[in-house]
């Protein structure tokens, strides 16, 4: 993703935070340490130091949305919608059409079988843990659609390299054999392959 979109939604949301918003934000970052803290005055500072922490990133933007969500300003969430939604789209960023449809087969029956190992799988296709916390959070109540974001957030990182075969063999490494085949079989019905 374009790196100067990226540091242009972060300075939007800068300029929407209130100087209570900033404080409540960096109560929720102790782990940027209290004498950093004490010089941020402005949430790009805020933001710069996550990103020197690798914990935001044009491609990781969950806890960003967290700690929104957190302090009570979920209205911001649009902002990181736009980028987003802005970003991906392009045609050099996604798998071609085969690829797609073929993912699209994987996820419904990955959705309907993984089950609560989901968190385990998500391991296996590279996802960090502050994604899965986000996604968990995200959808607490739905299983399925924890599934779903979870394909969702694996293809936004791979964009153009994301393949089918990489979820086949993420649900194999979990044990997920009979997933795994079930999304073979059904690929192969399918003629997608």
């Amino acid at each position: 993703m374009d790196i100067s979109r990226f540091r242009a939604m972060l300075l939007e949301i800068s300029n929407k935070l209130t100087q209570d918003n900033l404080t409540s934000l960096k109560f929720l970052c102790p782990q940027i340490g209290k004498k950093k803290l004490e010089k941020i005055d402005k949430g790009i500072d805020l933001f710069e130091c996550l990103i020197e922490r690798a914990e935001l990133g044009p491609e990781n933007t969950d806890l960003l949305r967290k700690h929104l969500k957190h302090i009570g300003q979920a209205v911001l969430l649009d902002i990181i919608d736009q980028y987003e939604t802005g970003s991906t789209g392009s045609p050099p960023d996604v798998p071609d059409d085969k690829e797609r449809e073929k993912i699209n087969i994987a996820t419904d029956v990955i959705v309907e079988h993984v089950g609560k190992k989901w968190r385990q799988v998500g391991r296996k296709l590279g996802l960090q843990e502050p994604q899965l916390e986000a996604i968990q959070e995200k959808h607490s109540r739905d299983l399925e659609e924890q599934v779903r974001e979870l394909i969702t957030q694996w293809m936004k990182t791979r964009r153009a390299d994301a393949r089918v075969e990489d979820l086949i063999t993420a649900l194999r490494d979990c044990r997920q054999n009979l997933t795994a085949d079930l999304v073979q079989k059904k690929i192969k019905e399918l003629g997608a392959h």
